[in-house]
């Protein structure tokens, strides 16, 4: 099922998520694990389109809802109806009492209908999975855990910082703590070395590790991050369009029905992107997600 069909059997209605800055770092960062955060990540922490972190909740909010409305034409503005998606480095990381009154100021806006929280299977603590549990059974509740590969080599290689136990086990304990809670996986295809039996391994981990839905993207070779001082100094090449979408396909065959599809392909920051080039054409690579979509019918 698609993230659309999957919203819209949930709420009624098209809903959109909207990103937002909790102030949060990453134990990846802060000298926990490491300090260079995953060789991939920006100095945003992923969180390229969010509102200033200056902002409260509610006018990040506020500001996050204009740039969607300013996409729409003819539409009841008014009608909208959102997912406030807490997206850069990790949001379940911190004082856990000061992350969920921010979680409670978003629900308390209005048009607001859910949570959606980026996070690390790592940060998932007793305390948090209390709060999380209760949060749960007040709104819909995702989290999205940035897994990437279940090749132990290039999560050494992309300082991942967690072993493949620690996100099989983040899915036991969350879904013990809510089964409510709906678990989104991060995987990128193009790691470095990876071949297509390591990619679509990884797509077939988290099929068994039983997350309820999954994110593909691309490798996004991005300005000022030490994997594009890897790829300047030619010690890998980006993963090519026609590469990527037959990859897709054959991850299509994998993953089940009961899994709900949240990304097939990414949005990239177009002033920080170096390779691949080709994910800026939006509108080309929306056609072939569509198209891969509708040859099994969704």
């Amino acid at each position: 099922m698609t993230v659309s069909a999957f919203y819209k059997s949930i709420f009624g209605n098209k809903v959109y998520k909207i990103s937002l800055d909790a102030g949060c770092t990453c134990p990846n960062r802060d000298g926990t694990i490491g300090t260079g955060g995953c060789i991939f990540c920006s100095n945003s922490g992923s969180g390229d389109f969010v509102p200033s972190k200056k902002l409260s909740i509610a006018k990040q909010i506020e500001e996050a809802k204009k740039l969607v409305e300013n996409k729409m034409k003819n539409q009841s503005k008014n009608q909208n109806q959102y997912i406030a998606y807490f997206q850069n480095f990790t949001n379940t990381y911190g004082n856990i009492s000061i992350l969920s009154e921010k979680w409670n100021e978003a629900l308390s806006c209005s048009q607001i209908v859910g949570i959606a929280l980026g996070t690390r299977p790592d940060c998932l603590g007793d305390e948090v999975l209390q709060v999380l549990s209760k949060l749960a059974n007040k709104t819909f509740l995702q989290i999205e855990l940035g897994f990437q590969t279940s090749n132990e080599t290039s999560s050494k290689y992309i300082r991942r910082g967690f072993s493949n136990n620690v996100y099989f086990d983040a899915i036991k304990k969350l879904k013990n703590a809510n089964p409510k809670i709906h678990i989104v996986t991060h995987v990128i295809f193009g790691l470095p070395g990876e071949t297509e039996v390591d990619m679509l391994k990884t797509v077939k981990d988290v099929v068994n590790a039983k997350s309820d839905g999954i994110k593909i993207t691309s490798l996004y070779i991005l300005k000022n991050t030490d994997l594009a001082t890897e790829y300047f100094s030619k010690k890998f090449e980006p993963i090519e369009m026609d590469e990527y979408f037959n990859l897709i396909e054959k991850a299509l065959k994998i993953i089940p029905e009961n899994m709900i599809i949240h990304r097939l392909t990414g949005d990239p920051p177009k002033n920080l992107l170096i390779e691949p080039t080709w994910t800026t054409d939006k509108k080309r690579t929306l056609n072939m997600v569509n198209n891969l979509l509708s040859k099994i019918g969704l």
